[in-house]
């Protein structure tokens, strides 16, 4: 099993590193670019800078609760206590993302009509629907969990 956590892991910390590139290099820049060809939209610059860093805060603490869980399942404790809140911290990120976009994606579809753009608007909606969709999926293993854990414990207390 740690082979395939060991693998898990590092993909985790893949996807870490892309999002931190983009933090650090990428948005500043493309913040700043928007603004001075559009600059209509310039003092929207700061609001999406903060909803992206954010955005991105919270996905790195969903990949850290992510890498807990892991680290449980390689210590044996997976039905246990800590894996629940794991996952009950994941579906919060999970929330949080979409809630994030939620609010933007007024802003977003303005821009996108603007600028003819309709792409724009579609990268806010997936993102979103797609946080949806794994805060949904942590709620559900969170309850099965929750399940497992109650019925091991029924079932240690008859022996």
């Amino acid at each position: 099993m740690k082979r395939e956590t060991l693998f898990l892991k590092v993909v985790i910390f893949l996807m870490v590193i892309p999002v931190l590139a983009v933090c650090i290099f990428v948005l500043p820049e493309l913040s700043s670019f928007v603004a001075e060809i559009m600059p209509k939209f310039a003092y929207l610059q700061y609001p999406f800078l903060i909803a992206m860093f954010a955005t991105a805060v919270t996905y790195i603490v969903a990949l850290y609760q992510a890498l807990r869980l892991l680290n449980y399942i390689d210590k044996n404790i997976a039905f246990s206590e800590l894996s629940v809140k794991a996952l009950k911290n994941i579906k919060y990120c999970g929330i949080t993302i979409s809630s994030l976009y939620l609010v933007c994606m007024p802003i977003l579809f303005y821009m996108a009509e603007v600028d003819d753009a309709p792409g724009l608007a579609g990268i806010g909606l997936v993102t979103m629907f797609g946080s949806i969709v794994i805060a949904v999926f942590a709620a559900v293993l969170q309850k099965l969990l929750k399940n497992a854990i109650d019925i091991k414990s029924e079932n240690d207390l008859t022996v």
